[in-house]
Formats: C-alpha cells, sequence, structure tokens
C-alpha cells in the first residue's frame, strides 16, 4: 500500500503554525532530503512532538485540500449522515454533498469523495506511527512520552475503526470476520502492503486502545480536543458495540461517562456549539483567527449562518422519526415544524422547510449565536452516547431491567415527562435506537449504525425531496454499496496486492 501522502505531516506541523500548504497529490515513494530532515527534527523532543500532535487534533476539523467539504473527519461525519434517512436535503442547494447523498460516491471508485476517507484517516495514522516510533528516543520528560504516545494510539485505533467500518463488510458478531478489511500498516514505509482480515484490523484497533488506556492512566489534559482516558473508554466502548461484546460495551461506556452530567435543556437548545457542555468528553474549537468561514462544521449544519448553503438547503429532520417523540422531549423543541425558526429572526432569504432544525447555531467568538460566522465547536463524543450504547448493550446482554434503570436516566433528563418504559425485547431496544437516531442526529453515526446493525437503508415516507435523492429511497440490507469501494489510486499503487472490493 502507497496511499500515504508524506505532506500531511507537514500540514500537522504547519497547520499550528498557521503557514499550511494543503494538497491532495500523492508522493507515493517520492522522498526529499529537506523533508527528511525536517521530520527528524520534528522529533528531537517531547516538546516538538506535542506540537506534531496538536496538529493531529487540528486535522480533525482543518481543510485537508481545496474542497470546502473535506474538512478533516468533520466532513466525514457528514458523508455518514447523508447517507442515511434521518439528515434530509430539502433541496440541492450549491450540491455539496449531494451526491454522496445519492450513494453515487460509495460506488464511484474514482470519486474523490470516495478517496478523502481513505486519504485522511492514513494520513493521521502515518503521523501516529511516527510518534509511536520515535518518542522512546526523544528528550523530555518519560511522563510527557506517554502523554503523547497515548494520544498517537488512541489515533491510530480510531482511525482504523472508522476505515474499516467504511471500506469493509461488516463486522458479523460470532463469525470469523475473514472477509478483506484494510491494510494495516504500522510504520511510515511506502511498500505496498495487502488487505489484512477485518477480524485483525479489529485485533489491531484493540491493542491500540489498551495501549493507549495504559499510557495515558493519571494523566490529564488541558483541553476537551485531546484524549484522555475517559475518551479511549469511549472509544473502545464503541468498538465493542460493533463487535458484538456487549458486556465489555456496557462496562466501557459506564466509566467512560462517569463525570460527565447530561446537560440541562435549556443548554441543549443553546445551539451545540461549545466544547465546555458538561457532557461533551471530545471536541474541537475552531476560531476565528483560522476560521475556514464556508468549509467550517457550522457552515454546512448550522440553522443560521449566513451562506448559500443554509440559506438553500437548510438541515431537515426525518418527520417520521421526529413523529416518535413526545413534545416535550427537549430534542423535539429543536426542531420547527413549521420551518419558521421565529426565535432565529431569519432573514427572508433563508429557505422555510418544514422540520429543519436548529440543532447546530453558528456562534461569534464571544459565543453569542451569530449569523455572520460559521464557528462553533464540533461534538466528536458525549456521555449521552455512553448512556444509549450502555442501555443498548445490557439489553442485548439479557440485562433489560439494568437496561432500563440506564435508559430512563438518561429519557427523563431529555423529556421530564418520560415514564419507564413497558416495552420487550426487540421492541425495547427499537426504541433505544430511535433515542439514538434522535439523539445523535448530524452528529455522523447512521450510516455506519444502519450497516453494523444489518439494516437496509429506507427512506420510504419521508419528507425527503425526490429531486435531491434522485429517486435512490432503498438499498437493502447487505447490499454490495454499504461496503464503500476503495480509492483506485490506492489499488492502482499497491501492485495487485490490494483487491477492490464487489463492483
Amino acid at each position: 500500500m502507497k496511499i500515504f501522502n508524506k505532506k500531511t505531516f507537514f500540514l500537522a506541523i504547519a497547520s499550528v503554525a498557521l503557514t499550511a500548504t494543503v494538497s491532495c497529490e500523492r508522493d507515493y515513494l517520492n522522498t526529499d532530503p529537506t523533508d527528511s530532515v525536517s521530520e527528524q527534527t520534528a522529533y528531537e523532543t517531547v516538546d516538538k512532538i506535542k506540537v506534531v500532535v496538536n496538529g493531529m487534533h487540528r486535522n480533525m476539523y482543518y481543510r485537508q485540500n481545496e474542497s470546502q467539504g473535506q474538512n478533516g473527519a468533520t466532513g466525514i461525519m457528514i458523508y455518514m449522515d447523508v447517507m442515511g434517512e434521518d439528515l434530509i436535503f430539502p433541496a440541492t442547494g450549491p450540491n455539496w454533498y449531494i451526491s454522496t447523498l445519492r450513494w453515487l460516491d460509495n460506488a464511484n471508485a474514482n470519486s474523490t469523495n470516495v478517496f478523502y476517507p481513505y486519504d485522511f484517516y492514513y494520513g493521521q495514522i502515518r503521523i501516529a506511527n511516527d510518534v509511536i516510533a520515535k518518542t522512546p528516543v526523544a528528550q523530555g520528560l518519560q511522563a510527557d512520552k506517554e502523554r503523547v504516545m497515548g494520544e498517537a494510539y488512541a489515533f491510530r485505533a480510531f482511525s482504523y475503526y472508522m476505515l474499516t467500518q467504511i471500506y469493509a463488510k461488516r463486522y458479523v458478531q460470532g463469525a470469523a470476520n475473514t472477509q478483506p478489511g484494510v491494510p494495516i500498516r504500522l510504520d511510515n514505509t511506502y511498500n505496498a502492503i495487502p488487505r489484512n482480515s477485518v477480524d485483525e484490523v479489529y485485533s489491531q484497533i484493540n491493542s491500540d486502545l489498551q495501549q493507549a488506556l495504559s499510557l495515558l492512566n493519571g494523566k490529564i489534559r488541558t483541553n476537551p480536543s485531546h484524549f484522555n482516558t475517559s475518551v479511549v473508554k469511549g472509544l473502545m466502548a464503541r468498538v465493542a458495540l460493533t463487535t458484538g461484546k456487549y458486556a465489555e460495551a456496557a462496562t466501557y461506556a459506564n466509566e467512560a461517562r462517569q463525570g460527565f452530567a447530561l446537560m440541562s435543556n435549556a443548554a441543549y437548545k443553546s445551539g451545540f456549539n461549545s466544547y465546555g457542555n458538561s457532557e461533551w468528553m471530545w471536541g474541537y474549537k475552531p476560531i476565528d483567527a483560522t476560521s475556514d468561514y464556508f468549509g467550517n462544521f457550522m457552515a454546512y449544519m448550522s440553522r443560521n449562518y449566513n451562506s448559500s448553503q443554509i440559506r438553500q438547503a437548510p438541515k431537515v429532520v426525518n418527520k417520521l422519526l421526529f413523529d416518535k417523540f413526545a413534545s416535550t422531549d427537549v430534542r423535539t423543541q429543536v426542531i420547527d415544524p413549521s420551518g419558521a425558526h421565529t426565535s432565529l429572526n431569519l432573514p427572508s432569504t433563508y429557505l422555510r422547510v418544514p422540520y429543519t432544525s436548529q440543532k447546530f447555531l453558528s456562534v461569534n467568538a464571544a459565543g453569542t449565536v451569530d449569523n455572520n460566522t460559521s464557528l462553533g465547536d464540533i461534538p466528536f463524543m458525549r456521555s449521552a452516547e455512553m448512556y444509549l450504547i450502555e442501555a443498548e448493550a445490557l439489553a442485548k446482554d439479557n440485562k433489560e431491567l439494568q437496561s432500563k434503570v440506564v435508559f430512563t436516566e438518561f429519557e427523563k433528563n431529555r423529556n421530564p415527562a418520560y415514564v419507564t418504559s413497558v416495552k420487550t425485547g426487540q421492541a425495547y431496544i427499537d426504541e433505544i435506537l430511535n433515542s439514538r437516531r434522535l439523539e445523535l442526529w448530524g452528529e455522523g453515526f447512521r450510516f455506519l449504525d444502519l450497516k453494523r446493525l444489518n439494516l437496509p437503508l429506507d427512506r420510504t415516507g419521508t419528507n425527503y425531496a425526490p429531486v435531491v435523492i434522485n429517486n435512490l429511497i432503498t438499498v437493502p440490507a447487505g447490499d454490495k454499496r454499504w461496503t464503500w469501494l476503495l480509492p483506485q489510486a490506492e489499488i492502482d499503487a499497491s501492485k495487485g496486492l490490494v483487491t477492490q472490493n464487489d463492483l
């Protein structure tokens, strides 16, 4: 495998200094003595390595190339939601994400959007590999070395977790899972290597998370953008849920959410734009001095930013999902069935469509809701997700009574009128899953959830616009399109060692 781009490393460093030149080029086996010297210098001391790790975090929300729709992992979050049935575009607008929404990119090996997640996550992996390999001999305190290495292991695990969910067939609980996964690269070489099995990739993910947990134990982070043991346990809970290890998923989720109290209903309605929120475990804060304006997450997902994307194609919630919840549930109170959103005083140029969401609101540097800025913090993990993982995992582990204790605590926070469910079995699990759909709407989970649950895409009866989805209404569970094609650039560079997914 040769898709690693050496420029990604320098973007990670330069982005911290705000001097990055973003490129999509592929250098493959090219080496540059100047680059080699710069890279060697970057790992001389642990303080310099901290800058590299900070750059990896900034990569998570910073534009990687000339496409404003490909801003780190935040753009991929949007991919994962628009391919589901719950985040609806009422119009094509400026056409951002439309080909992804229509399930065209995932079936096109030459699509820039099928290439981007592969490129992005392997870029992060390459930097993580360098940090892991070179930190032990760098100058600095051992505790600081352990902290940066712990973050690198967490990044590598997260990246492989996303890659194998997107580009491989789903993990099947109880099966051997020998189906092709993605190539496991644990160094920064460029030689071609074959794909590992899905089972092998998950083994590597779990090993890396255990390493991260050990290295970060007792370490205090200075910013919610960075990893700590709580976030690592949250990742472990996600992985365990995906692989059907329900007892582990429930335990990790419970441990991960400790110390992150569920937010108040007032906070829920304040715009999902502050990572100082009590339940935000991991998130990022774009700052005005380095804002990408039309490329930021809020430039696509907020209700109020004054851009053609927001004015012409506001984000709409599936009305069938909305109708499953009581009006006393705060999550329905950020969705306007009329589409008027009178509290926001939106100009007449903003399209009004029923069931639009104002869950996300952009703010200015002072934290005040502002139509003229696309700033706003970005959630990557919240304790709400951990409650829902714990409840689902306990129910699937035949511990329904314990599950209802957890689920009731969560639901009563969102809806004070909620009464413990009398449903049982699959009907009760479906209630949890529907709550997950509404709670995590817009945060990048729906496609991945449908795939892990082996459910079909079904937009039947929803408030979709036929012209937008190009009549892509249903995709059966297990259809080959659930597994994204590998980028053609990877196939071409692999010397035949990497095989393409089903065309």
